[in-house]
């Protein structure tokens, strides 16, 4: 035949296609499972990973056709998400038509526009693999198959293959070539396959005499396994020695260096704060196992399902009092967690993990490990090796590293279980880069986010791409984390933003950056808590198209009089909201030295409810008299004193008051220990009920203001819990009754407004939703009342999840330049 030759007609129903797949379809083990459903099926074809997602053209009996184009999606991989399948007929070539199956090289075939995974525990199969002495991958720190491992962390483009990403480096040997090219291995075409022959490696770097936290840093002794049989040179077992004897080990790990100690030796977790400046701010434990966690702390199937899932956050479980933990419980040291109802517990996630925890067979070592950020307060995550020796020097006594770089930052994530359903604290390893299906279309846009706990969040048409958690906007290192995290988005997912979106306080740094980054583009700003609001209508998949009534609860935000908001009732939809109702305003005295002396937000609330400074009063005597007097006249002029509708800050208050907190060393310190007395009280005795009070605000007094919207005064209610204090009641008990009366005020207002409204629909958002007592309480007691009631479960209450937010309000196909305008019913 010629080549000009027609081509004969193919067989009566043969067909060919083009069926394009959308979705988290690569590094998942896709193309692998197309080859097989391919073989199984008869077709023939081909398969490749594209800009697009995984395009495979396959031809064969119109049935088989069918049939693969229905069970590519309802038979896909465990780890892969298809959002979409899509068909295109093609001619078919029949007889001509090569033979057989293969999976063709990647194409870049224009901007990119599909999913990279997250970054995923490893999985059973590669477990037994790490502990079978008759094994290849016999204790190699790196083990992986197409199920599990890094994937976003180590991407550094698209379409997904070994040269888009850090392991471009390591050539496969022999071995590892032919389970990679072999269709009937689980590591078929798995992209970060190795082994011990082909690296990565692990080494264990220590000072020199003389060096470490307190000396120098030149001529490091190293000790690098060429087997895994070396003990004597084996650097997870010297790292297991010197976490038994107390030390500190800087560990690299899939986002960046952790900083490890052995969480039942307190002199090594009072070490770790000493030198990481961290007086009292929780740490995060890891576990050997599930059976651990549990007799360390309380666990239901929704907690259970987080710890053992393939994202494994720490997950934040009531901990077990010491006295009430089985006997076999690994030993956990007060200071790992001071204050807190909680322990921030996650199991496992990589093979390194389970060989510093020990596996079967191996000498005594701990059972349980502080794993914290490898960082100063304030900074981001340590990647790169050099900079892990400079910026660690003064806090680690070893570094156990390894050669595979880590592309993009990642933090651990954190999540809680809130009325039986998860909500997330910080979202980052396991659930970024995954999209939030979005309700409304979006013009490509980026938003920056604020400058607590930032993340910042790209989209375009129905999808939102969040980044892994950056950290406080407060340091030149966390900017440029900020920078790269950003540009490292826009390359994975396409999205050239045209729009950039950034809250409306002029002094935030998230918002400088935007507009030095703006080269021309507009830059819209959107009110703090209209974007809170937005955030929990957006992955509640909410279109907007009738308000709800948003309570937003936090700390700090930019107010449209300039007062710092935070204690907010809002009709509220993506275009705009009004102002239902607020916490009544009280002086902001000092600014952030209010926020780190949580007396002084007690003094000025007593002042303010006309209530006197006695010396009784716990945040009396914590207040130094000349700073009394200070601030005496401080309060009674005016000076340096921002009004405040806050409702954190009225925890602080209300922490300082009962004695529970004075002085506050971490971000919400005095909620959070507020909280945890509240939550023991209750663990003992059970729920406490609102306390009584004037006004329809039980413990609120509610008035108009001037401007026709509620206020909420919480004067009745401090009055109540001083009463309380001089008749000798536990702080438990008043912490819980304050609790009590928030979640009743909530009722109470919600129910205002569902009245004067019409609005059934309440949604809960702002960083002081994520205390889980006030949470439950406000949650229950709505659906009582007959709400719908939103809260969050893709991203954080708190200022993590704020940039999804200012992205649906500004960025909507659609909205005109006003989007986000506030005003007053």
């Amino acid at each position: 035949m010629t080549a000009d030759a027609p081509l004969a007609p193919p067989p009566a129903g043969r067909v060919r296609c083009r069926v394009t797949v959308r979705g988290v379809v690569q590094g998942v083990g896709f193309r692998p499972f197309v080859f097989a459903l391919a073989g199984e099926l008869g077709l023939a074809g081909h398969v490749a990973n594209t800009g697009s997602g995984v395009v495979a053209e396959v031809e064969g009996e119109e049935t088989a056709v069918t049939a693969f184009c229905e069970r590519i999606a309802s038979d896909a991989p465990p780890l892969a998400v298809v959002e979409s399948v899509g068909r295109e007929p093609l001619p078919a070539a029949g007889p001509q038509a090569p033979g057989g199956f293969t999976i063709a090289d990647s194409r870049a075939d224009g901007p990119a526009r599909t999913l990279v995974p997250p970054d995923t525990a490893t999985c059973d199969a590669c477990l037994t693999e790490l502990a079978d002495p008759a094994d290849r991958r016999h204790r190699h720190p790196f083990v992986t198959c197409t199920h599990c491992g890094p994937r976003f962390t180590i991407v550094t483009g698209l379409p997904y293959d070994r040269a888009a990403t850090t392991m471009a480096d390591f050539p496969m040997c022999e071995r590892c070539a032919r389970e990679y090219a072999d269709p009937a291995d689980r590591r078929f075409h798995a992209q970060p396959v190795a082994c011990h022959d082909c690296g990565p490696r692990l080494r264990l770097l220590l000072p020199p005499a003389g060096g470490g936290p307190d000396g120098g840093m030149d001529g490091f002794a190293g000790a690098a396994a060429d087997s895994p049989s070396d003990a004597a040179g084996d650097p997870v077992r010297r790292a297991r020695e010197l976490l038994a004897a107390g030390a500190i080990v800087a560990v690299k790990g899939l986002g960046g260096y952790h900083l490890a100690c052995d969480a039942g030796n307190p002199e090594a977790v009072r070490l770790l704060r000493r030198r990481k400046g961290r007086a009292a701010k929780p740490f995060a434990l890891m576990a050997r196992d599930v059976a651990d966690a549990e007799r360390l702390a309380h666990l239901g199937p929704a907690e259970r399902e987080l710890l053992t899932g393939p994202r494994r956050p720490i997950v934040l479980l009531r901990a077990r009092p010491p006295g009430a933990r089985p006997s076999d419980a690994p030993a956990v040291a007060a200071e790992v967690a001071p204050g807190c109802a909680d322990l921030g517990i996650m199991l496992p996630y990589t093979p390194l993990h389970h060989l510093l925890l020990g596996l079967p067979g191996d000498p005594p070592g701990p059972r349980l490990l502080v794993l914290t950020s490898g960082n100063l307060g304030g900074e981001p995550i340590v990647t790169d090796d050099a900079e892990a020796l400079r910026r660690l020097a003064s806090l680690a006594d070893a570094w156990l590293l390894h050669d595979r770089p880590v592309h993009v930052p990642c933090d651990d994530s954190v999540v809680r279980v809130v009325d039986g359903a998860p909500l997330p604290v910080r979202r980052s390893r396991g659930y970024a880069p995954f999209p939030v299906p979005l309700p409304v279309p979006v013009r490509p846009a980026l938003a920056a986010g604020g400058d607590l706990k930032n993340t910042c969040c790209l989209g375009e048409g129905r999808r939102a791409w969040l980044s892994a958690h950056i950290g406080d906007m407060d340091d030149l290192a966390t900017l440029t984390a900020f920078g790269a995290a950003e540009r490292h988005l826009e390359r994975l997912t396409g999205v050239r933003p045209g729009l950039l979106v950034a809250d409306r306080h002029p002094g935030y740094r998230s918002a400088g950056w935007a507009r030095r980054h703006a080269a021309g583009r507009p830059v819209r700003t959107v009110q703090h808590h209209h974007a809170h609001i937005a955030a929990v209508l957006a992955e509640s998949g909410m279109d907007g198209t009738r308000q709800v009534l948003g309570v937003a609860f936090d700390g700090t935000g930019y107010g449209d009089d300039g007062a710092v908001w935070g204690g907010e009732f809002l009709l509220a939809d993506y275009a705009g909201y009004r102002r239902f109702a607020q916490l009544a305003y009280v002086p902001l005295p000092g600014g952030d030295a209010a926020v780190r002396h949580p007396y002084r937000m007690a003094l000025s609330h007593l002042r303010a409810a006309g209530l006197r400074w006695d010396e009784d009063l716990p945040p009396v005597a914590a207040c130094a008299l000349d700073e009394r007097l200070v601030l005496a006249r401080q309060l009674e002029r005016g000076l340096h004193c921002v009004p405040t509708s806050s409702m954190g800050r009225l925890f602080d208050a209300v922490s300082s008051l009962t004695g529970v907190c004075h002085h506050a060393g971490y971000e919400a310190q005095a909620a959070v220990e507020l909280e945890a007395a509240a939550a023991a009280y209750e663990a003992a005795v059970g729920p406490v009920p609102e306390p009584p009070g004037t006004g329809t605000g039980g413990g609120f007094e509610l008035r108009r203001t001037p401007r026709g919207h509620l206020a909420a005064d919480p004067a009745p209610l401090l009055a109540a819990l001083v009463d309380g204090l001089r008749r000798g009641e536990a702080c438990g008990l008043l912490a819980a009754r304050f609790h009590a009366a928030v979640a009743g005020l909530v009722r109470r207002l919600c129910a205002a407004a569902r009245e004067r409204h019409g609005t059934g629909t309440v949604a809960l958002s702002g960083g002081v939703f994520a205390n889980a007592v006030l949470a439950g309480a406000c949650v229950r007691g709505l659906r009582e009342d007959g709400f719908t009631v939103l809260t969050h479960r893709h991203v954080p209450p708190n200022d993590g999840g704020l940039a999804l937010g200012q992205l649906l309000v500004a960025a909507r196909a659609g909205a005109g330049d006003g989007a986000g305008s506030g005003t007053t019913p």
